[in-house]
């Protein structure tokens, strides 16, 4: 009888297309979209004299080891009474790719890139993503500029948007640069060849970490997600990671963050409707006050984001272990964020989960579509031009862009489980300490720690309860369905 074929990167490949046709998404570019890409022949330009040229800040881009979609940079200057001007420059995508084209089009349907571990499906062809569009070292890009006072006390004092030419000086990664900040690791060789941008990186460092401090205590919620990716050698697999959480992640979130609040601002104070990046309160509230009183603490009967995020830390400090279990745990009972247009005076929703009232995605037009909408909508205001969206379009956008976010979260989720019954196959029979993570009508849920995987719990013992450790054998992965069962062992 012969040997089963292992499965490789080039089956994951196959799976996640076949996965992004179930969900409704398109794997591939059309001969449309190839067409248009013919008629490319370099990066935006626009000779508006409004432009500004600031090439010559010390821009930098911190992003993922392998990313090179490069949507934003990041300078700063110093200035009197402690206070720190931060810049945020994001990629001007929308002077190549133009409203209704056939790229554009493509990028409407799928809403957003897909990131699995063994392909991503771009929203824009790589052409673009990675190259035309992006903020890539030593080229002169058009961006969109968010330039922001930041007080003393970690408040936004002034924010002004304005277009820019921007010049990339150094392409950073998180881990590298955060083994820097924390004192683990040099300084990496791109920043060290741009002179003073070593104070540039400790001056954002010090500013993000104050804007984090900021945001929790106004009850900006700290969650810590499941979400190991497969690391490849070629098409064999080599291990399963989950990602850690660092200064420099840390660094752009915070700017990210405070980039995304001054846009959502910016378009209510022109008087017009806005697509809106919104976590509603919970509805389901009084679940949340029970898990909390199952860890022997008390919530308000209503919701209160500052008391959850003192809750949430608290338990992330007493048990790091099981915290991204709880993490997900809340993420479900709060319910997942969602598009939806505001209009100036309409009736405020908010983000929840981050304690602000004003909030748009606008920093990464690149890999999100209500990205590229925020970023024409800013630019129509600042050249005087009419809205390029009507509040109907607009409408239809947030539904749609919400429904095309959640099939691809379902994918990759998807694809996570396919990516570690890949590394496990050959570990049938084998034994793994696990924690209980969850329990649903199919059973109950344990994660493994090393490699880092979570599967189902066939024939569970009676009395056993989420966050319960326990000791299990792995009997089935199967790559193709991504299922992945354990048996408990005695």
């Amino acid at each position: 009888m012969s040997q089963k074929r292992r499965a490789n990167r080039s089956d994951l490949i196959r799976i996640a297309g076949e996965v992004m046709v179930e969900r409704g998404l398109e794997p591939e570019f059309t001969a449309a979209v190839d067409a248009q890409l013919a008629t490319i022949t370099g990066p935006g330009r626009d000779d508006d004299p409004h432009i500004r040229d600031l090439t010559a800040l010390p821009w930098c881009s911190i992003d993922n080891d392998d990313s090179l979609d490069l949507d934003q940079l990041t300078a700063c200057e110093p200035l009197a009474d402690g206070a720190v001007k931060i810049f945020v420059a994001v990629a001007d995508v929308d002077a190549l790719v133009t409203k209704g084209s056939a790229i554009d089009t493509h990028a409407w349907t799928n809403t957003t890139s897909v990131y699995t571990s063994a392909i991503v499906f771009a929203m824009l062809p790589e052409r673009l993503s990675t190259d035309l569009t992006s903020l890539n070292a030593d080229q002169d890009r058009l961006a969109l500029v968010t330039e922001m006072v930041v007080a003393p006390d970690a408040s936004i004092t002034q924010a002004t948007l304005y277009r820019a030419t921007v010049r990339n000086h150094a392409k950073l990664a998180y881990d590298a640069l955060s083994a820097w900040i924390e004192g683990n690791g040099a300084l990496p060789e791109a920043a060290r060849a741009v002179a003073g941008l070593d104070g540039q990186l400790r001056s954002q460092d010090e500013v993000a970490q104050r804007l984090r401090v900021r945001r929790h205590t106004e009850g900006s919620l700290e969650l810590e997600t499941f979400q190991p990716r497969a690391v490849f050698d070629g098409e064999r697999v080599v291990e399963i990671r989950q990602q850690v959480q660092n200064r420099a992640r840390q660094l752009i979130e915070e700017f990210m963050i405070a980039t995304n609040e001054c846009s959502a601002r910016f378009l209510a104070a022109a008087g017009g409707a806005s697509l809106r990046r919104v976590v509603r309160s919970p509805e389901r509230w009084l679940r949340i006050v029970e898990v909390a009183r199952k860890y022997g603490e008390s919530l308000p009967k209503k919701p209160d984001s500052v008391a959850l995020a003192a809750f949430l830390a608290k338990r992330h400090r007493a048990d790091p272990l099981r915290f991204p279990d709880l993490s997900l745990v809340i993420v479900k009972l709060m319910g997942s964020g969602e598009y939806v247009v505001e209009h100036p005076g309409g009736p405020p929703i908010g983000h929840f989960g981050l304690a602000v009232r004003d909030y748009t995605h606008s920093t990464a037009p690149n890999r999100r579509f209500p990205d590229l909408i925020t970023l024409r909508m800013v630019k129509a205001i600042l050249t005087g031009r009419q809205p390029p969206y009507s509040v109907a379009e607009l409408g239809a956008l947030a539904e749609h862009c919400s429904a095309q976010e959640d099939a691809a979260r379902k994918v990759e989720r998807r694809m996570r489980k396919s990516e570690a019954a890949l590394v496990l196959e050959s570990h049938v029979g084998q034994q793994y300490d696990a924690i209980v993570t969850g329990s649903s009508e199919s059973g109950l849920w344990v994660r493994i720690f090393a490699p880092p995987a979570e599967g189902r719990l066939e024939s569970s013992p009676r009395g056993l309860e989420v966050g319960q450790k326990i000791r299990v054998k792995l009997v089935l992965a199967d790559v193709e369905r991504g299922y992945i069962d354990f048996v408990a062992v005695d």
